[in-house]
């Protein structure tokens, strides 16, 4: 298949067409001017230099393309201002989904994110996961991240539903592993775990995927997945508390976890100066107040679906943290002796 790949530059978008090349589909991806390519290195792909905001180039270079992969989008849990990438996650979606079915695409595979899916009620001593059926509230929604993403999805379903474009939806849990270059707020958990910057931790919970079963999970979309249906992207062994995350950090190099477990309201308070100092220094703050919130409730989700209708991998999570770390030592993120 010749596949159209936006935000090829990204953690899971140089995956994604690494692997695609991998499997003998052929790849013209859309790359920023001046973005960071190191991902991208060695790889043989055609390149388009432009943005998701160029409807006349997106739609001139999706022409002949049978699926396409809408990656690209603004991942920023703190930014002085938000509106840019409010505008690139949700106008930039609608650009790119409508010029994928003028040209004619066969399948449009949108990357969303688990954030969008709704939390169950917590129940004493026992967490329901979270499946695609649930809606996310408003409540839910903390940050303006997690907000655009929202509204970005509902676009892709407006087009499904009114405009009858072939869009499949992913949502990719916490993927970790090689080529997280920038690193995303994900990987930079484990960087800041490198360098000891963690004196202590909270008592959330997230869902942990090797970045290599995401990226396989976007093609076995486009290959099986049905038409307006979402599917998250996760691994069933990868409900971990942040504890026993650090746990499995501290087992993998040796260093220390952090023992000290922060109290949620001391640490939104913490969070809440941290984003007013950075405001005025420009310096983004070391745990941003949208982070922090999502400890409210156990983000753990029940990757079922894509497993059975998709096929999706589920590589063990210590993997995907054996992984990460192996790259991020190889790549010259760790600073500490």
């Amino acid at each position: 298949m010749k596949c159209f790949v936006t935000g090829a530059s990204g953690f899971i978008g140089s995956n994604l067409v690494q692997e695609l090349l991998a499997r003998g589909h052929r790849v013209k991806a859309l790359v920023r001017a001046g973005a960071d390519e190191r991902g991208l290195q060695g790889l043989k792909f055609e390149r388009v230099t432009g943005d998701v905001f160029d409807r006349q180039l997106l739609g001139q270079e999706m022409a002949g393309c049978d699926w396409c992969f809408h990656v690209a989008g603004s991942y920023h849990l703190w930014l002085r201002h938000y509106a840019p990438m409010m505008r690139t996650n949700v106008e930039g979606t609608r650009n790119v989904l409508e010029a994928a079915g003028k040209a004619g695409c066969q399948k449009i595979v949108y990357t969303s994110t688990a954030g969008c899916i709704g939390l169950p009620a917590p129940q004493p001593n026992h967490v329901t996961l979270a499946n695609e059926t649930e809606k996310a509230t408003a409540d839910q929604l903390f940050g303006a991240y997690k907000q655009s993403k929202f509204q970005a999805e509902a676009v892709a379903v407006e087009l499904f539903r009114k405009a009858g474009l072939p869009v499949i939806i992913v949502n990719p849990t916490m993927p970790i592993g090689p080529g997280d270059a920038r690193p995303t707020p994900t990987g930079q958990f484990i960087v800041d775990f490198l360098n000891g910057r963690l004196p202590a931790y909270l008592d959330a919970g997230m869902n942990w995927v090797h970045i290599h079963d995401v990226v396989v999970g976007h093609i076995l979309a486009a290959e099986r997945g049905r038409f307006g249906e979402r599917y998250i992207l996760g691994n069933q062994a990868g409900n971990w508390t942040m504890r026993q995350a650090w746990a499995e950090l501290e087992k993998i190099t040796g260093l220390p976890a952090p023992q000290k477990e922060l109290p949620l309201w001391l640490a939104e308070k913490v969070a809440e100066f941290d984003e007013a100092l950075a405001f005025f220094t420009g310096r983004p703050p070391r745990a941003p107040l949208a982070a922090v919130r999502m400890a409210r409730r156990k983000m753990w989700f029940d990757s079922g679906k894509a497993i059975r209708e998709l096929g999706l991998p589920q590589t063990p999570p210590e993997h995907a943290f054996a992984d990460a770390v192996a790259w991020y030592r190889a790549n010259g993120y760790v600073k500490r002796k």
